[in-house]
């Protein structure tokens, strides 16, 4: 899954924010996997790996949408509340920006590290004002793989959000990644159902 050199597409962004609109469940088996204050979560088995990608759509109530962006795009802010984050920035390598992070595992499982593209859009639809962050798993020569941590080589994630006409915001999230490693998928996937998964569904 690994993104080429460059940007994302406009139409990708704009796949994003027709989510917000109405939510691309049909012609595939998107399962309801919870629904509660005011959030639903759908999963979809992928196939070749055993593992589930996740939709996410709901209404934040008091929450700004240009805030919710902000605080989404800021690295040094998730190190103050993420327990997980061992080292999380950005590099520049061959004129893009990429993220690098690796998170920490419970012994005896290695760390996970990814390294990504992501990129957020301020976007007019319509006069409907939409914060759009794309990313995706990438490599660039200048981010090797370290001994001892498990790169993550399948990543990608989109995030969408407008107001819900008050003063919170409507969103939409899509998300998946492989961990790798010997983690059997059953576990993966119990641990991302009881939210207990420290690469959590909030790059």
């Amino acid at each position: 899954m690994e993104l080429a050199a460059g940007s994302f597409s406009g139409e990708q962004f704009r796949e994003a924010c027709a989510e917000l609109q109405q939510p691309a469940l049909a012609g595939a088996d998107w399962q309801l996997l919870v629904e509660t204050s005011g959030i639903s979560i759908y999963r979809l088995l992928d196939q070749k790996t055993g593992l589930y990608e996740y939709k996410v759509f709901g209404v934040l109530e008091d929450c700004s949408p240009t805030l919710l962006a902000d605080v989404y795009m800021d690295l040094d802010y998730r190190k103050q509340w993420d327990q997980y984050v061992k080292e999380r920035y950005e590099q520049e390598c061959n004129g893009q920006t990429v993220v690098y992070w690796e998170v920490k595992y419970p012994f005896p499982m290695s760390n996970r590290d990814y390294v990504y593209l992501r990129q957020r859009r301020d976007l007019d639809m319509e006069g409907r004002k939409i914060h759009v962050v794309l990313a995706q798993s990438t490599s660039v020569p200048q981010l090797v793989e370290r001994s001892g941590v498990i790169r993550v080589k399948q990543y990608k994630q989109s995030l969408a959000i407008e107001s819900d006409g008050k003063k919170g915001s409507k969103v939409f999230m899509y998300y998946f990644d492989n961990p790798g490693g010997q983690i059997p998928s059953w576990l993966i996937n119990w641990a991302a159902k009881g939210g207990n998964c420290s690469g959590s569904l909030y790059h």
